[in-house]
């Protein structure tokens, strides 16, 4: 084998169990993977939460905590066996020769330390440069990296910049000291198509120009099918299926994999419809009001049927077009919020019909979140009106809005935020957690029969109360904690659910279940929808209407089917343009 042809990284029958104090026997979360990237390869690694993705890539960097016991025939790095390498002799290959992007920017940067000085700080602990040789070079990594104005934000902390800019410091850390192979843990799952579509196309001018290795983690199949050359893909720590990425996306072998190609967003064109599980069962949690309590019954049984437990079952519903009514049950108007020098929101309107979904979509920075946190009122604008179902609602004056709104419509408008966990007390059961609104409203006094409507519930978002109850949040995947927040939301009995990013950190195939969900309770319940989100691929499967926001402004609004077909502005067009997988992943049947 010539050198230049020589793997940068193989691994070969890794086995990776975790030590479980007090629990018995470990836990075995990887076995028998093999792998291998060469130079100017593109691999992809693809499969649901806890498939073994993450611990694979991490193994393979001896990045692993103490806790994890690793086993392999082969474990090598520049033709290197590293498996019995200390930390100091392994610092000569990380950095150098293997740069990693780990999943997280929140908890891999250095809160107190200005981010450009830990560019610069990577370059210095492997090359001996001055320091103003150091912060030249890290300018010109930011600036790969896809960060058009590294002078400004080199003396920025980490809490200053946007989720995705911090996540774009991280792939400047990674690139810092030219390494043949890039290993990156999901680097652009909290980014927005456009600054996606930048950083990979950077990577493809790299792996062109110096031979750059990838080995990637991706839960977006749509990013893998478009970049990758070879695919592999992981279900319950196994490599199931593996070969070059048209052949597999052509003719997968695996169950698992057609499910999984089936989920990916950019298979399926045309809106979500309902296949009648929730809409021909009765009328469900917000159909109908109880005149007593203001509590609606839940779906009655089979929740399966609203999501997707399995990993061999079709996963999203038929396409179609669903008919709405034109009456707006939201309305915005000269909407305005103000942030120091920055107009986050500038003259922003909008016209939620009843019973529909208003996609709200934009890069980061754009004003999404903040018509979210206004239209709930966790926000005041600056300026403005807004009307829900004809009547004006307060929404200028000093923080706590909402606390100051009436009763009825604080139970009528819910939220949803991005991050489940976050937004989960870690202390609660989801008992408690799903229980907290019906207490908070005072529509269930007794406990027997809120413990029942907590149930019911669970239910309806195709969680099993039995099982579920008394799980607290760290003990529930991503996608169970969202359906919990959606529980929760919807414990109240609202009218308008506003989403903001609900779906957007979550695997394709978990992210499927919960768009499947929500269709299926809209048609059941008659529930409107203000979904917040930078995926156009979502939009598409799940919004009747979008609003297109840049910098604070509407620039583009009208029906899914016009802005998608004849996009009136060119933001509008690159938008579109970015999203990944449209002609990479085959349309499902």
């Amino acid at each position: 084998m010539s050198i230049e042809n020589q793997p940068l990284l193989r691994v070969a029958d890794l086995a990776v169990e975790y030590a479980t104090p007090g629990r018995g026997a470990p836990v075995r979360a990887v076995t028998g993977v093999s792998l291998t990237v060469r130079p100017g390869e593109f691999v992809s690694v693809v499969g649901e939460s806890g498939s073994g993705k993450s611990t694979t890539v991490h193994a393979a960097l001896r990045l692993l905590p103490d806790s994890a016991t690793v086993r392999a025939r082969a474990l090598e790095l520049g033709g290197e066996e590293i498996s019995g390498w200390g930390d100091r002799r392994l610092s000569t290959l990380r950095g150098p020769f293997a740069g990693f992007v780990p999943q997280d920017p929140g908890t891999s940067l250095n809160p107190v330390k200005r981010v450009g000085a830990q560019v610069a700080e990577a370059i210095r602990l492997h090359r001996r440069v001055s320091a103003a040789e150091a912060r030249r070079i890290a300018l010109a990594k930011l600036e790969l990296a896809g960060l058009r104005e590294p002078e400004q934000v080199f003396p920025r902390y980490q809490h200053e910049l946007s989720g995705g800019m911090k996540q774009r410091v991280l792939i400047a850390i990674a690139l810092a000291n030219d390494p043949k192979l890039l290993v990156a843990d999901e680097p652009t799952s909290a980014l927005d198509v456009t600054v996606q579509k930048q950083i990979l196309d950077h990577l493809a001018v790299l792996r062109t120009e110096l031979g750059l290795g990838v080995l990637l983690v991706t839960h977006d199949l749509g990013v893998a099918a478009e970049r990758s050359d070879r695919l592999i893909v992981m279900q319950r720590g196994r490599v199931v299926e593996e070969g070059p990425v048209r052949d597999i996306l052509a003719a997968p072998r695996e169950e698992y994999t057609r499910a999984l190609i089936s989920a990916a967003p950019a298979a399926h064109r045309g809106r979500l419809r309902p296949e009648g599980g929730a809409a021909e069962r009765g009328p469900a949690l917000a159909g109908h009001r109880d005149g007593r309590t203001g509590v609606t019954p839940a779906l009655d049984g089979r929740a399966a049927e609203l999501g997707l437990p399995a990993a061999d079952r079709t996963p999203l519903a038929k396409t179609g077009v669903v008919e709405h009514g034109s009456r707006p049950l939201l309305e915005a108007s000269s909407l305005g919020k103000v942030f120091g020098a920055v107009r986050a929101v500038d003259e922003v309107a909008l016209s939620v019909r009843a019973g529909s979904t208003h996609a709200l979509v934009g890069e980061s920075g754009a004003g999404k979140s903040t018509v979210a946190r206004i239209v709930v009122g966790h926000g005041t604008a600056d300026s403005g009106e807004l009307r829900f179902d004809g009547a004006p609602v307060p929404i200028t004056g000093r923080a706590g809005l909402a606390r100051r709104r009436p009763r009825d419509l604080r139970r009528e408008i819910q939220f949803v935020h991005q991050n489940p966990f976050g937004s989960l007390d870690p202390g609660y059961t989801v008992e408690r957690i799903v229980a907290e609104p019906l207490r908070a409203f005072g529509i269930e006094r007794d406990r027997r029969r809120r413990r029942e409507r907590v149930a019911e519930l669970l239910d309806a978002v195709a969680l099993t109360p039995e099982q579920h109850l008394h799980r607290r949040p760290a003990e529930l995947s991503g996608g169970q904690r969202q359906r919990v927040a959606l529980a929760r939301a919807l414990a109240a009995g609202p009218r308008l659910l506003v989403l903001d990013e609900a779906v957007s950190a979550l695997d394709v195939s978990v992210q499927a279940q919960i768009l499947r969900l929500l269709v299926e309770l809209q048609a059941a319940q008659g529930l409107t929808y203000l979904f917040i989100t930078h995926d156009l691929g979502v939009v598409r499967l799940i919004a009747d209407d979008v609003s297109v926001m840049r910098a604070g402004r509407v620039v583009e609004s009208g029906t899914v089917a016009r802005v998608f077909e004849q996009p009136e502005q060119e933001y509008t067009r690159t938008l579109l343009a970015a999203v990944p997988g449209e002609r990479a992943v085959p349309i499902a049947v």
